[in-house]
């Protein structure tokens, strides 16, 4: 396996013009651009992702890994053309984060959606299958072993919550799971809302979750009606590890908390890190 990953251009990764009529995987890397990342591509298994980083890779004995969330998997009923997030947040609270960070995509989102073998399901139906999970722990493994990594914090915004539960258990070397508004009762979700099941998917609820070993907060947000906190709360979450925060919805205002968020991580959950000179 290289050790190497292949470090691109963030306007060249899409052949990026900005203008009104760009994609949403296009606008994305714009975004990424306007705050400093690199950009990189990883094999995963079977299928590229496209990472982002608030630097150049760097060896790093912990890594905080960022996942997103489900980002636009539908438009009016139809299955989107491109799943790639719309909004920022995910890449502004890694922004907040001193640490050693990567943003890791999805297989089919960032500009791969009509690349073979994607196909609709990865990003509607099947978007936590097995294939999909499967896929971001062959990245990240890479990721780890290019930069001699030895720990990963696994931190997760809705969907990319869903995955963060799901990935940890697969890698000895996780030492934190951070989660925020994250669906972690995939059926109940889809009950609560009159969605069809993602029937190609696995569910947390339904899953052996991480060690006790393994230290876990989970954030959620007392005005959330997307994933609201007793979704949260069936997950296969650590006793004590939910953390509701009243005023806060989906969206709002987990930046304004994330400086918090971080410490606590810091403070706590991991006591061998010592915070940065």
């Amino acid at each position: 396996m290289s050790r190497r990953l292949t470090i691109v251009s963030l306007l060249g990764l899409l052949g990026l013009t900005v203008a009104a009529c760009a994609s949403p995987a296009q606008r994305f890397s714009a975004w990424a651009n306007d705050r400093g990342l690199r950009a990189a591509i990883v094999e995963g298994a079977g299928f590229e992702h496209v990472v982002f980083w608030p630097r150049a890779p760097v060896s790093a004995t912990t890594l905080h890994v960022y996942l997103d969330g489900d980002g636009s998997p539908w438009i009016g009923g139809t299955p989107a053309s491109d799943p790639t997030p719309r909004r920022t947040l995910v890449l502004d609270l890694m922004r907040l984060d001193p640490r050693p960070s990567v943003y890791v995509g999805r297989p089919c989102y960032h500009g791969k959606a009509e690349r073979p073998p994607c196909h609709a399901a990865l990003w509607t139906r099947d978007r936590y299958s097995e294939r999909v999970v499967a896929s971001m722990a062959s990245a990240v493994r890479r990721i780890m072993e290019a930069g001699a990594v030895e720990r990963v914090v696994w931190i997760g915004y809705s969907g990319g919550g869903t995955l963060a539960m799901l990935l940890a258990p697969r890698f000895s070397a996780s030492a934190a799971i951070v989660t925020v508004a994250a669906n972690l009762d995939i059926d109940a979700w889809a009950d609560l809302h009159g969605y069809q099941r993602l029937e190609g998917s696995l569910n947390p609820a339904r899953r052996q979750g991480p060690p006790p070993s393994v230290p876990q907060r989970h954030y959620a947000g007392g005005a959330d009606d997307v994933v609201p906190p007793a979704i949260v709360a069936r997950g296969p979450i650590a006793p004590g590890s939910l953390r509701i925060i009243p005023r806060f919805d989906h969206r709002c205002c987990w930046v304004t908390l994330w400086p918090e968020v971080l410490a606590e991580l810091t403070g706590h959950a991991l006591p061998w890190e010592k915070p940065p000179i």
